[in-house]
């Protein structure tokens, strides 16, 4: 049993916390059964798992009151793993995000692609670390089998369609008139999508709103984008 604060393999899951550690040490930690049942599902295999007394979970015990330090949560918990980072070509639908420095909708925005149309994030400049502690809980384990990329604009598949708070065409209108299901691109909620990335799309589009609403979370207006692109998929259209 792990009974020091000093132990090498605390010391890294508090080092993982950083993301300069994340990249440098090529490893990311989670916390929580449920994480960790979500990455061996997918077929991933822990570097270490380090548990509470009593857990009753496979693993190297410690303290509680040092893995509760070691923690990120409030509340503490019952484990935690750490995996090798991870990332695989994507050559299917996608969901771009520049700017978008939130961990917490980063990783909504990952849960939600894949589950609505089975995309996956490519995240451009200015995005906030996929596998940052508030990212992973986010993404609710599914960057494990959905994992995102780094990349530009022009990593992402052909057609484009980018999300613009004001003046953009009507959403269906664009999606209907598409052949193909396209890349979603949303940029920060205040500065929006770079000029430059406006012109790599197809088309602009816009959500329509209430007149008492100015703009909508990025998270959200991923959901509702996404959600329109997996109607018209499923009627027929755009793809």
């Amino acid at each position: 049993m792990i009974t020091s604060s000093d132990n090498e393999r605390l010391k890294r899951v508090r080092k993982l916390r950083d993301r300069k550690w994340r990249d440098r040490e090529g490893l990311f930690a989670t916390e929580g059964e449920d994480l960790l049942t979500a990455g061996i599902d997918a077929g991933r295999s822990p570097v270490d798992v380090l548990v509470a007394p009593g857990s009753g979970i496979s693993g190297v015990e410690v303290e509680a009151e040092l893995l509760d330090a070691a923690s990120t949560l409030g509340s503490g918990t019952r484990v935690i793993a750490v995996w090798e980072l991870f990332a695989e070509p994507n050559a299917g639908p996608a969901v771009y995000l520049e700017g978008v420095g939130d961990p917490g909708n980063v990783g909504t925005i990952v849960r939600t692609a894949a589950a609505l149309t089975g995309a996956r994030v490519v995240l451009g400049p200015g995005c906030a670390d996929a596998y940052s502690p508030k990212a992973v809980r986010a993404s609710m384990g599914t960057l494990f089998a959905a994992p995102p990329t780094r990349g530009r604009i022009g990593d992402t598949p052909s057609p484009r369609v980018g999300l613009v708070a004001h003046g953009g065409e009507d959403l269906d209108g664009v999606l209907a008139g598409l052949e193909a299901a396209p890349t979603l691109c949303l940029g920060a909620e205040r500065e929006g999508l770079s000029a430059e990335t406006a012109a790599a799309c197809d088309a602009t589009a816009t959500i329509s709103l209430r007149d008492t609403a100015e703009s909508l979370n990025v998270a959200a207006a991923a959901a509702i984008g996404l959600q329109r692109i997996s109607s018209l998929a499923a009627g027929g259209g755009a793809g």
